[in-house]
């Protein structure tokens, strides 16, 4: 048998970082199963409850930069751990909401924050400082945790929603929130910190970044000014931002209400998103591992291709009942969901090199503001129309252009000049 002192500490360090993403997305897919139900209670307008999600989403992706460069100061496990607490916060005063603007401020404002510490940034992270073997697939791993995190809180929230009210399963976020804690202070630290190297790290590889000069939030700026002065940044951030309002905007937000308003019980819809995740899981790892063997250009135009055909179908889909048709497309969009994050990775740690998990946080940034312009959108798209038909072919035709600009990123491979790390670190 083998022995557990014999399980290299990344590998450890990948099952907190795993179970802490599995929270995160959980935490942030709550807010699509509850818009109805807020709705009927409050009598706010799906639109208003909408711009909170929105505000999350926004707040997700910007928090993702400046939280992996005071990850370079303070270290990971206190930055996860506090953001761990302010989700459990912004949850948790939920129950106590009488106006919208709670709403926006507990579920956009905080839970924004606390998840954004946790975003992909969070996966460059982990990925850059403990493996260098094996990065492509381990950077699939813990994006799926994403998926694993909808398909474990999804069907859950939904049915406690049902039986008994949002409350419920508002006060349980909060609480799973601050189980995660202590795994987090005990196991989610630096190869130094364990006297260690990253897996597969040959003698005399860095253990851990060189201390950082200065504001982390300035650093943080200073490597967008950097990486904004080149055409693979812009091609990155177009792309990953349309990556963002076809899966968390539009689809994390809004199938569980498009499917109820063709007759599906929200319960059922729940399920079926929460196997776009499962299938999610299969989908990025098998992303991470082509990462290491394929071109990540030509991965992102596949994916981005295929993801913006199945979108175009999907209105045609919605019934009652789950039909084949239905099956066939959740299984597919659910490979293709979030495979795009390990070849943007990639693209980022090879083009701007020690820069690459900041410079990803921006990119990831720009994911999140797609997305949260989806959600709003999406929502106003239905309070006027009725129906959320346009937000799904306007979705369709967005992908096929962030195929166009993935395919357009330089082939060659580089190291892009970001002026940050020399003026950061000693």
């Amino acid at each position: 048998m083998i022995r557990i002192s014999r399980v290299h500490r990344a590998w450890w360090v990948a099952g907190a970082a795993f179970v802490t993403l599995i929270g995160a997305a959980g935490f942030r897919a709550v807010p699509s199963v509850l818009i109805d139900p807020l709705h009927e209670e409050f009598g706010w307008p799906r639109a208003t409850i909408s711009a909170a999600v929105s505000i999350n989403l926004v707040l997700f992706g910007l928090i993702s930069p400046f939280a992996a460069a005071l990850m370079d100061r303070l270290g990971m496990r206190r930055v996860v751990a506090g953001a761990l607490v302010l989700v459990a916060a912004g949850s948790g005063l939920t129950v106590f909401m009488t106006a919208s603007w709670q709403l926006l401020l507990c579920w956009g404002v905080l839970v924004g924050t606390g998840t954004g510490a946790m975003s992909m940034a969070f996966v460059a992270t982990v990925t850059s400082r403990w493996f260098v073997r094996h990065r492509g697939l381990v950077s699939g791993v813990l994006t799926a945790a994403g998926a694993t995190g909808q398909l474990v809180f999804l069907p859950l929230v939904a049915a406690l929603a049902t039986d008994h009210g949002w409350r419920v399963p508002a006060l349980v976020v909060a609480a799973c929130a601050l189980a995660v804690v202590p795994l987090v202070l005990r196991l989610l630290r630096d190869p130094a910190d364990f006297g260690t190297t990253a897996y597969g790290a040959p003698p005399g590889h860095a253990t851990a970044p060189a201390p950082v000069v200065g504001s982390s939030a300035a650093r943080a700026l200073r490597a967008l000014r950097g990486a904004a002065r080149t055409r693979t940044f812009w091609l990155l951030a177009g792309g990953f931002a349309i990556c963002g309002a076809s899966t968390n905007g539009l689809v994390g937000t809004h199938f569980v209400s498009a499917a109820h308003d063709h007759g599906m019980p929200h319960t059922t819809a729940a399920s079926l998103l929460a196997l776009v995740g499962l299938f999610d899981i299969a989908g990025t790892i098998l992303s991470g591992w082509l990462t290491d063997r394929v071109d990540p250009r030509l991965l992102l135009g596949a994916y981005y291709t295929l993801r913006g055909l199945s979108l175009l179908v999907l209105p045609s889909l919605f019934a009652p009942d789950t039909e084949p048709s239905m099956w066939v497309f959740i299984v597919f969009y659910g490979l293709d969901w979030i495979a795009t994050v390990p070849p943007t990775v990639a693209l980022c740690r090879d083009r701007f090199g020690d820069a690459g998990p900041v410079v990803f946080g921006w990119v990831f940034a720009s994911h999140q503001v797609g997305a949260a312009l989806a959600a709003l959108g999406a929502g106003l798209v239905r309070d006027l129309r009725g129906n959320y038909d346009l937000a799904w072919f306007a979705a369709g035709g967005l992908c096929v252009l962030a195929a166009a600009l993935s395919l357009a990123i330089r082939p060659i491979r580089h190291t892009e000049p970001v002026a940050d790390l020399a003026e950061t670190r000693r």
